[in-house]
């Protein structure tokens, strides 16, 4: 790993890591760069759900780059907000959660973890 100051290029951007269905992630930033963060993008096609996941005992933090999305969270998937470009959400760990991209709009973020590895569990929809 490198101390010195880096751009990482959109086209160097990596889907070598783990995904869920419905979304598709690409890796900027892990453990080849840092010590303790994980960052990349994600694209959600419109009208499109992920499958059910949670990421470990990482910490997440989602910028919305563009579109709206709902998040659906809690037991059974029941507690439900919605972001739009912008706008900032937290994950905590072990939060199971589904992300739901809205007709007719895809979904562009970034995500941030406190881990160099992109930690995703996949689970069964309750």
């Amino acid at each position: 790993m490198t101390a010195d100051l880096r751009v990482i290029r959109a086209g160097d951007l990596s889907s070598e890591t783990t995904q869920t269905p419905g979304m598709f992630r690409m890796t900027a930033v892990d453990s080849a760069t840092a010590r303790s963060l994980w960052v990349g993008r994600v694209r959600m096609e419109a009208g499109t759900e992920s499958g059910p996941h949670h990421h470990g005992d990482s910490e997440s933090v989602i910028f919305m780059l563009s579109g709206h999305a709902r998040f659906r969270f809690g037991d059974g998937l029941s507690s439900m907000l919605e972001a739009a470009p912008g706008d900032y959400i937290f994950v905590p760990p072990q939060l199971v959660h589904q992300e739901i991209s809205l007709p007719g709009e895809a979904v562009e973020c970034i995500v941030v973890r406190d881990r160099p590895e992109n930690i995703v569990v996949n689970v069964e929809a309750p």
